[in-house]
Formats: structure tokens, C-alpha cells, sequence
């Protein structure tokens, strides 16, 4: 998938991969890619920047937790995050309705 495809949804995918459960940013990595049917594989340098981001901006929360002797930042929504995720979804809905009916066969 071409990156300039993802510009300005990789927020959204990134809040929805933490929708049901907190993960850490490799996890989170791993998700995105499951659930693109392995379209997506995106490097830490695009993910970890924009996980601050969302942090920065209150839609998640972070905490660190040890794992096999390894400390690691967990993420997951906050309740602004899950109320942006809604919009966000709506937003989708919306654009691909409108995108559909021009692209569609006539």
C-alpha cells in the first residue's frame, strides 16, 4: 500500500488496533498488520511518533510495565480517544458512501 494512501487515517487505525485491549507499540505494529491482511507494515519510526502524538493530544494513555526484564510503554484509549474514534469511524462511513457513489459503476 502506498504511504501517501495512508495519510491522515494512520491516527484512526491506530486508535481503533487499541480500541478492546492496551498494547505496547510493537503490538500494535503487529495488529495493523493482521488486520490489513498484511498490507500494512509499518516502521516504529511511523508508529512511535505518532503514538506521542495521540498521547500529547489526550486520546491515549500510557504506562510502563516490565516484560521478560524489558520495560516497554503500554498504550491504550482514553475516553476523549474512544469519542474521537467514534467521529472518526463516522467520517469514514461518510467519505467512502460519497467516494463510492462517484467511483461506482454508473
Amino acid at each position: 500500500m502506498k504511504a501517501d494512501a495512508l495519510r491522515g487515517h494512520l491516527d484512526s487505525m491506530i486508535l481503533a488496533v487499541l480500541e478492546n485491549e492496551p498494547r505496547h507499540g510493537y503490538a500494535i505494529i503487529e495488529a495493523l498488520s493482521v488486520r490489513s491482511g498484511g498490507e500494512l507494515d509499518l516502521p516504529t519510526g511511523t508508529i512511535y511518533p505518532a503514538l506521542r502524538r495521540l498521547e500529547a493530544a489526550g486520546y491515549l494513555d500510557s504506562s510502563w510495565s516490565e516484560a521478560s526484564g524489558r520495560k516497554r510503554r503500554t498504550y491504550k484509549l482514553s475516553r476523549s480517544g474512544r469519542s474521537v474514534l467514534a467521529a472518526k469511524r463516522q467520517e469514514w462511513a461518510d467519505f467512502a458512501k460519497v467516494v463510492g457513489g462517484v467511483l461506482g459503476k454508473a
